[in-house]
């Protein structure tokens, strides 16, 4: 399963571990969305920054990410 990741609120004055995971995620600007494949790791971090971010699932059929 393919999600799509839009980051939706800005990560400036919030703590430096919530920021590095918003960059780990490959977000770099407001209304950026990234493509990742729905695995433990990516999930944590949704979990934990998720209050920034806006997810949906992508439509079955579409190319699959290659993160």
């Amino acid at each position: 399963m393919i999600l799509e990741i839009t980051l939706t609120k800005s990560p400036i004055g919030r703590t430096p571990k919530h920021r590095q995971t918003v960059k780990t995620l490959g977000l770099r600007r407001l209304h950026q969305t990234v493509r990742h494949r729905e695995t433990p790791a990516i999930i944590g971090m949704i979990r934990q920054v998720g209050y920034l971010l806006t997810v949906r699932r992508a439509p079955v059929g579409e190319a699959d990410a290659t993160g």
